[in-house]
């Protein structure tokens, strides 16, 4: 099974950690590792090489392309993906490979926060990704504790079916998305979560990227979920109304009329409740086509 195995290892400035995370991998018997890197500064590239991985550098910038270009090129049965800065146990491997070969899942993610370690997040990082999952959750109807793990693992036709765009972090958000949007079974499983090692900066910025995965996870599910985001919006606007309203009533018994504000809260009102039957039809048209689709791809 090993020989049907690739690790994908993204990398940018990981020289401290990526030689003994290939030559883990490797002492396993996994013999096809490959490095996608970054454009690193440092010795990332000739750790890899050394250690005896394939190493390929990368076209774009940032770790979504990274994968993008990475997974056309792998043509193996099971593909792990893992970040290259140590903070992953290769020896937990087996537990992403398990549901892929009995066939329970197509994309497997690592749960982080099964067993973290002293140090692997900060207060803001934790906070943060218990955030984003929670909206993730609340957007997509599903219930998952753990979207932005660097601990994946695809079976082929997981890997051949999702379509990327992100260039940057929001790389695993767009991946469950795909796999939600093409009806693929995802899966976690506990896995250990370790602190960076020493000499080894993250490359996240909390809140700047932070943001940026929270816009990519309100923008996919403008398409995935159009009801909701619809809904919101028709909500918003329909409170604005009555928020209107209750002034203009309240002038009108204090004997001051409002004509022209009278006007704007019939619009607001009814906008609001235009724009939810819109959401519901559009959401039905989606429902419809989510159907076919799913037709189509079991023929």
């Amino acid at each position: 099974m090993r020989e049907n195995v690739c690790i994908l290892i993204p990398t940018l400035n990981e020289g401290k950690t990526i030689g003994k995370l290939v030559e883990a991998y490797k002492a396993m018997g996994f013999t096809d590792v490959l490095v996608v890197d970054g454009h690193s500064t440092d010795n990332t590239v000739a750790a890899a090489q050394a250690a005896g991985a394939r190493v390929v550098l990368q076209n774009g910038k940032g770790k979504g392309a990274a994968v993008q270009q990475a997974f056309g090129m792998i043509d193996k049965e099971i593909t792990i993906m893992v970040d290259g800065d140590g903070t992953y146990l290769p020896e937990e491997v087996d537990r992403l490979i398990e549901p892929i070969v009995n066939g329970s899942a197509d994309h497997v993610l690592g749960n982080r926060f099964a067993n973290y370690g002293k140090g692997a997040f900060t207060r803001l990082n934790h906070f943060g990704n218990k955030m984003l999952n929670l909206m993730f959750n609340f957007a997509y109807h599903v219930r998952l504790n753990d979207i932005l793990t660097g601990y994946h693992a695809f079976n082929r036709k997981a890997l051949k079916m999702v379509n990327l765009n992100q260039s940057g972090f929001g790389i695993e958000a767009e991946l469950a998305v795909e796999c939600l949007k093409k009806d693929l079974r995802m899966c976690e499983v506990p896995i250990t979560y370790l602190a960076r090692a020493d000499g080894a900066p993250t490359k996240l910025n909390p809140l700047n990227d932070g943001f940026k995965i929270g816009y990519t996870i309100y923008k996919l599910g403008k398409t995935y979920n159009p009801m909701l985001y619809l809904t919101l919006i028709s909500i918003a606007i329909f409170l604005l109304g009555l928020v209107v309203g209750v002034y203009v009533v309240w002038e009108q018994f204090r004997g001051i009329p409002h004509n022209q504000m009278a006007i704007l809260t019939a619009l607001l009102i009814i906008s609001g409740i235009q724009i939810f039957i819109f959401g519901y039809i559009i959401d039905m048209i989606v429902q419809m086509q989510r159907e076919m689709m799913r037709e189509i791809r079991k023929r």
